[in-house]
């Protein structure tokens, strides 16, 4: 396999992958929605640059250590599944706030693009399946007698582009839908679903062994 081939094969199968429903699309458009363009594309470059730092992991070999070590997998499932499971119940409780269920004096700050960054680097570095996913996929598509890191952040930079494209067509949609997407009906029933998605994943993440 070429250098060539392995890039068009791995930007069929990323393709695929980015397109399926999953929890970092669920985030994105739930910060389309509630937040707007912004906080959305913040939140998008947070999730690929994630995806990019456990690219390179995997080609150098860091991420083999969580298929190798149970220890090491073992830590990262339980601190990514704590996570997911606290930003998924601070949208269930946003949710039922906004719903009139909960009345507090004070809202929370704005959010800003760092902090909107920050949650999907952190989402994507705290999830070990990303991990194992790269560690297991990634050294089929790298060439024999080519640099694991170089191939490798390039197989990564293809998915990422790939994924930037399918977070801006979410992005630019909910934009264009912004008259329905701006009731709050709309905006609780986003947050409400966006919530039990991340408990859901944050569940089954810490009760798997793999």
């Amino acid at each position: 396999m070429d250098l060539t081939h392995a890039v068009l094969s791995f930007a069929i199968l990323g393709a695929l992958l980015t397109v399926t429903p999953g929890l970092d699309t669920a985030l994105v458009l739930r910060s389309a929605v509630t937040m707007g363009r912004g906080p959305a594309f913040a939140t998008a470059l947070g999730v690929n640059t994630g995806a990019l730092v456990w690219g390179a992991a995997a080609a150098v070999g860091v991420s083999a250590l969580l298929t190798a070590s149970t220890t090491a997998y073992t830590v990262l499932r339980v601190a990514g599944a704590a996570y997911m499971l606290f930003l998924g119940v601070r949208m269930m409780w946003s949710a039922f706030k906004k719903n009139g269920l909960i009345v507090e004096p004070a809202g929370p700050a704005a959010p800003t693009w760092w902090s909107m960054f920050g949650r999907g680097l952190l989402t994507n570095l705290l999830n070990p399946k990303v991990g194992a996913f790269y560690v297991a996929v990634l050294p089929q598509f790298i060439p024999a007698d080519s640099s694991p890191l170089g191939v490798g952040l390039l197989l990564a930079l293809v998915h990422d582009l790939e994924a930037l494209v399918w977070f801006s067509l979410i992005i630019f949609g909910a934009q264009a839908a912004r008259g329905l997407l701006a009731r709050r009906s709309v905006r609780r029933t986003v947050d409400a679903g966006t919530g039990a998605v991340l408990i859901g994943f944050g569940l089954r993440l810490g009760l798997s062994s793999r």
